[in-house]
């Protein structure tokens, strides 16, 4: 049938589970179909999984809709089928936008839409006999319970059981969507903050995407530096600890006195180490490096303990476990965290430097490595709006532009800038500190307000509207130091949260503008680290994958940036391995 449809509406979608194009409970043999609900205003439609791709562009081409759907399932589903979508609206998502926090449910989210309690969420199994029937007489079909809340059965995934189930579904979603426009309307700056939705939910299913197809690692490198570190694989316990000894052995040898000590007991190793006389705090690498140069255990320490952390945390098993088909696998989540950072599971936000040289592009392929610079300065100069700020962010190197500017040496503008930022104000920068504010005072204005905000538990928002949450500004035990202590501590969370939360919106900005731009070169986004952007491009097409890397950069910052006049800066390389990036 013809259908209208504004350009640019909601139209939710629901995608029954399954794996290519028949369903998990055909009979052997059997060619069934599986569906996908639509839902747009007051029209419901179906198509088959076949025909989904062509249906997607089709509507985007006529209408450029904005696609709903209730959480990561979908977005996997979108992922794993290889749909080119950019417009989209995950409810999940949007509801941690608006609300904070980083965990909900469907559940939940529906319940606070329609301003019921969440402690009577239903549960599936926990009904009570004495417990009223609440599905008497009321369509089973139907995903809401007469009580309101969503039925338990629907969430854990009955919804995709039949055809109507699948559009009733839909439906819902749509509903669910709808009922979020009022609250970001609410925020100080609403078109912003349906902005951030927008984005946070491409940003979502990013992450989906980045689930599915992973980080390319050559296999053979990773296995030569996993055994470099740890040893042969092992098939036994007996083998395991001889491995251990003989990586145990070179530390002991640098010892003056004869020790039995477990170097993976830090409470050991700082008594091996005051016996050797080296008295330390305690016995991270930081403080180790302090002291590196006293003693030969000491730099011997350093290398056992880069070492173990390979071989316990990333080695065989570890290899075995998340690289599968070349590829380095794990949880990507788009807003962990109450700022709203991106982080992943499986050393993809936290792999050894020393791993670096198996993080390799495919053959014929290149990375095009790309690292914001001063984003968290440059973001503070955007979301504050002082003049003076605005203009340092002119410079390549703003640090060197604050230090001219209070007469300091680059090192200690720079500790002083961060430290405006996390609520530090002892160290050689806490001089220059009257310097920041006498020189950008709208700038640490801005910050010192989050900082009042935060130390008396009034939650925040950043400059996209999302909910920083504060807690209770209450000692339980009625402690008063205790209590003074807890509020500083969130008075430094609230005024570096400010920053890194609209940081990370930024970010996320940039990834999605590269995501849908590098689509034309077959490039895909393959890792999100902090400030840093790897993109998987054909080599042919590295420079022109570059080029687009580092425009998206001013992209974004003109979709983003509350100052058009600040100035935003990153390096951008292409590369054959994740190690050759500086």
């Amino acid at each position: 049938m013809e259908r209208t449809l504004d350009r640019g509406a909601f139209v939710a979608i629901a995608i029954q589970p399954g794996h290519g194009a028949a369903s998990d409970s055909a009979a052997p043999g059997e060619s069934a179909v599986r569906s996908v609900a639509f839902a747009a205003d007051n029209d419901l439609w179906l198509v088959s999984i076949t025909d989904l791709r062509t249906t997607i562009r089709e509507l985007n081409e006529q209408y450029r809709p904005r696609f709903v759907w209730w959480d990561r399932v979908t977005a996997q589903q979108i992922a794993e089928l290889d749909l080119p979508l950019d417009r989209c609206w995950d409810i999940l998502t949007v509801h941690r936008l608006i609300h904070g926090g980083w965990r909900t449910t469907i559940g939940e989210v529906w319940a606070s839409l329609t301003g019921l309690p969440v402690d009577t969420l239903p549960a599936l199994g926990q009904m009570g006999l004495l417990d009223p029937a609440v599905d008497e007489g009321h369509d089973s079909n139907a995903p809401v319970q007469p009580d309101g809340h969503i039925r338990p059965e629907w969430i854990a995934g009955a919804w995709a059981a039949n055809d109507d189930r699948l559009q009733a579904w839909a439906a819902l979603a749509l509903d669910a969507a709808v009922r979020q426009l009022p609250l970001l309307a609410e925020r100080q700056h609403p078109d912003r903050a349906l902005s951030t939705a927008r984005s946070e939910s491409c940003a979502e299913l990013l992450c989906a995407e980045l689930e599915h197809r992973g980080l390319p690692v050559d296999v053979i490198e990773a296995e030569r530096i996993i055994h470099d570190a740890s040893g042969k694989r092992t098939t036994s316990y007996a083998e395991e600890d001889a491995e251990r000894a003989r990586r145990d052995a070179p530390v002991f040898a640098k010892l003056t006195v004869p020790q039995d000590v477990n170097l993976r007991n830090p409470g050991e190793v700082k008594d091996m180490l005051r016996r050797e006389g080296l008295d330390l705090e305690d016995t991270r690498a930081w403080r180790l490096e302090q002291r590196r140069g006293e003693h030969p255990v000491i730099d011997e320490l350093l290398r056992w303990r880069k070492d173990e952390r390979i071989a316990s945390t990333y080695g065989y098993r570890w290899l075995d476990d998340h690289v599968r088909g070349g590829r380095l696998r794990g949880e990507w989540t788009s807003s962990d965290g109450a700022a709203g950072r991106m982080t992943a599971s499986n050393g993809l936000h936290n792999l050894p430097t020393e791993m670096r040289t198996a993080i390799a592009a495919a053959p014929d392929h290149v990375f095009v490595r790309a690292d914001l610079g001063q984003v968290e300065p440059r973001v503070l100069a955007a979301v504050s709006g002082d003049p003076s700020f605005i203009a340092a962010t002119q410079a390549d190197d703003l640090y060197q532009t604050v230090a001219d500017r209070l007469r300091v040496e680059r090192q200690v503008a720079k500790l002083a800038v961060l430290g405006a930022m996390y609520g530090a104000t002892t160290g050689q920068s806490a001089h220059a500190l009257p310097g920041l504010q006498k020189n950008y005072p709208i700038a640490m204005g801005l910050l010192e307000r989050a900082a009042a905000d935060g130390q008396q538990s009034n939650d925040i928002f950043t400059v996209g509207g999302r909910r920083i949450r504060m807690g209770s500004g209450s000692s339980p035990d009625g402690d008063l130091d205790r209590a003074r202590s807890a509020a500083a501590s969130r008075g430094r969370f609230a005024r570096n949260a400010l920053i890194q939360g609209a940081a990370a919106e930024f970010f996320k900005v940039w990834a999605i503008t590269v995501r849908r731009r590098a689509r034309a070169f077959r490039a895909e986004v393959v890792l999100c680290l902090h400030d840093e952007l790897l993109v998987h491009a054909p080599a042919v097409h590295g420079e022109e994958v570059a080029e687009l890397v580092d425009t998206a950069i001013h992209e974004a910052a003109h979709y983003w940036s509350p100052e058009p006049a600040v100035r935003f800066v990153a390096d951008v390389s292409i590369i054959s391995r994740w190690s050759e990036a500086k």
